[in-house]
């Protein structure tokens, strides 16, 4: 019998095989995944920056390690049946390092993960733009992840930042490099015109994940250039931020709790907490009340 993850990767692939674009849902605890289940989404993304921002409180600057960055995957796959791609950032050091990530987030319950072919962390000397690793390299982390993988279910993305970084040409040549590696997808990040995606899906066979392409059209012509997945950003933890700083001024400038606005009702913590499940557990097992 498939297990849970296994389902989630199954319906993961379907769609990577599919023909629509799907935006996911940008998830960073328990509580945002079981909305975005609730809601329908077909997708969880939970990405490094606000991996960060959840769990330390710091700036995208991989300063997060490996079984920080896992647990919390885990925390939100246990939480809701949604599938989940998780941006793995460089797999925390070199193809070892990536093996290791692999084998990590395999057992945390991901559907999906990709590797990026980013030189990280940031180096000793002037900030400067970010750099790439060679190609020679960025085909060993390809490699790695793809031997470590247990699964064959679960979907490992080559990812490069190299449209914005080295240009079209490069990011083309390290994609289909990714490609004959044997990567599942490749995640495309810094594409800013319709001529860039075009030129990178005219050389591609595989699925494409794309990173800050809402600008370039809507889900249909994503769809007809080979995009299954297309991140939208990560508003909801901006937006839970923005929630919780005005909620607690509020309170220490002297706002009664009864006066609050914008407060989750009582039938939405409900729902989110699963509380009539806790209920019935409660009768079932506890000797409560029917």
């Amino acid at each position: 019998m498939p297990s849970r993850w296994s389902t989630r990767r199954t319906r993961f692939r379907a769609i990577l095989g599919g023909g629509a674009c799907v935006h996911p849902a940008s998830v960073h605890d328990a509580v945002s995944a079981r909305i975005a289940a609730d809601l329908g989404f077909e997708l969880g993304m939970f990405a490094g920056s606000v991996a960060a921002l959840a769990v330390l409180g710091a700036p995208d600057l991989i300063v997060l390690t490996l079984s920080e960055f896992a647990d919390q995957a885990y925390r939100i796959g246990r939480a809701a049946e949604l599938p989940l791609l998780v941006d793995a950032d460089h797999g925390y050091g070199n193809a070892l390092n990536v093996m290791r990530t692999v084998e990590e987030l395999e057992n945390a319950g991901v559907a999906a993960l990709s590797i990026e072919d980013t030189k990280l962390p940031r180096e000793y000397g002037p900030l400067d733009k970010a750099e790439l690793l060679s190609l020679e390299e960025g085909v060993g982390k390809m490699k790695a992840a793809l031997a470590a993988r247990r699964d064959p279910d679960l979907a490992i993305a080559g990812r490069t930042s190299a449209m914005a970084i080295t240009g079209t040409e490069d990011a083309i040549r390290r994609a289909k490099a990714y490609e004959a590696a044997g990567v599942d997808a490749m995640f495309l990040v810094g594409i800013k015109t319709k001529e860039q995606l075009e030129a990178a899906q005219a050389q591609l066979r595989i699925p494409i994940i794309l990173g800050g392409g809402a600008s370039l059209g809507d889900r249909a012509y994503l769809a007809s250039q080979g995009v299954r997945v297309s991140l939208q950003g990560h508003q909801p933890f901006q937006a839970s931020v923005r929630a919780i700083h005005d909620t607690l001024k509020a309170l220490r400038d002297g706002t009664p709790p009864a006066d609050l606005k914008n407060l989750a009702s009582n039938k939405l913590m409900a729902d989110v907490t699963r509380s009539s499940d806790y209920a019935g557990w409660i009768r079932d097992f506890l000797g409560g009340a029917g």
